[in-house]
């Protein structure tokens, strides 16, 4: 029963769980630069009335992938319903019968649901080995895909993407690259990890999510033309499956609008960063430490994260729980999310709280 999840609502103020990084979800400037952009809709639609390839096409949505895809410095963008559909739809109908699919031991259930969907074999590499990656690459069969995350959505830390594109380029594999906890928070105008690396164009198919930092809703695919118009035949995903309303088209453009005025929110996001691991060094617990806003305190058994998280919660830290098999038995964790608008005080409050904590 200690595995047993359940729906719960926020009541605790200081939020240290959601993926709202940059604040974007709650900021009434953009909230009401998006009610101006659906008010100046023409003519007003509520919803998008059906797939794209039927009645929901629009011209906003084509605007906004060509918006897109300048952002992301690709030939073309297309727009999904949300990054799980997106990774869907590229896992499930690029590789075929007789490829294979290799991916990163810590990936997304998304990326490894689309896995099981396609006709391809599949299994994984350990966790950013780019050794066992090779070795396994050398006994595929067929053509092979490599599907990683720039920033992993538990841990935090980042894919070694320049040591993975020159291994794509000495063995001709294509790289899946999910972006979603990179998407605002890194690369010009919130381009994310491959953009800021400059790799982007060495990377066939990257997959961008709008409803972490860029706080609203949505996704999208960006890569050259024939992959585009491959995943509009092809792509069960996207075929078969309403299209965004004109609302979130919109919340999509004022978003990265309202991003490219207010990009030094990626600073202040580095800053809160620093600061938490500066104040953890001094605690019991041990921690995954990364770069980005995602941070771990590994409390083992689902029992004792259970106990922290409820701990936390008492004293009005929103912390949750990340019980096994969602991750390794052992590796049980608290996951901590950091986000612009927390203070100071509150992350020194936090460590403060973890450190009297006992088991």
């Amino acid at each position: 029963m200690d595995s047993l999840r359940e729906l719960k609502s926020s009541s605790q103020p200081i939020d240290f769980c959601s993926n709202d990084y940059l604040g974007l979800a709650r900021s009434q400037e953009l909230f009401y630069a998006i009610q101006r952009g659906v008010e100046r809709l023409k003519p007003p639609y509520n919803g998008s009335t059906g797939s794209r390839l039927l009645s929901g096409n629009s011209e906003l949505a084509e605007s906004l992938e060509e918006k897109l895809a300048g952002i992301f410095h690709s030939q073309k963008t297309l727009v999904f319903n949300s990054g799980y559909t997106a990774n869907l739809a590229v896992l499930s109908s690029l590789p075929q019968r007789g490829d294979t699919i290799i991916y990163d031991e810590l990936v997304h259930a998304s990326i490894r649901d689309g896995a099981r969907l396609s006709l391809a074999s599949r299994f994984s590499f350990r966790h950013n080995d780019m050794n066992d990656l090779e070795e396994k690459v050398k006994r595929t069969k067929g053509a092979v895909f490599v599907a990683v995350e720039s920033i992993y959505s538990m841990d935090g830390d980042e894919c070694l993407l320049e040591e993975l594109v020159l291994l794509s380029e000495k063995y001709d594999f294509t790289i899946i690259l999910d972006e979603a906890h990179s998407t605002g928070s890194y690369g010009e105008n919130g381009s994310g990890l491959a953009v800021q690396k400059n790799l982007a164009y060495r990377i066939a198919v990257r997959i961008y999510t709008f409803g972490k930092a860029m706080g609203v809703h949505g996704a999208c695919v960006a890569g050259d033309s024939t992959l585009i118009n491959y995943l509009i035949n092809f792509a069960r995903p996207f075929i078969y499956t309403t299209a965004l309303s004109p609302h979130s088209v919109i919340s999509i453009r004022c978003a990265f609008d309202f991003l490219k005025q207010q990009i030094g929110l990626q600073d202040v996001l580095q800053s809160k960063i620093k600061l938490f691991l500066h104040s953890f060094e001094k605690m019991k617990w041990d921690c995954v430490k990364s770069k980005s806003a995602i941070q771990n305190v590994i409390i083992p058994g689902n029992t004792n994260v259970k106990e922290l998280s409820h701990f936390l919660q008492h004293h009005q830290f929103d912390c949750r729980s990340i019980l096994s098999p969602t991750v390794k038995e052992g590796s049980e964790r608290i996951r901590i999310c950091l986000h612009t608008f927390n203070t100071d005080q509150e992350i020194s409050e936090l460590n403060h709280v973890l450190s009297e904590f006992q088991v």
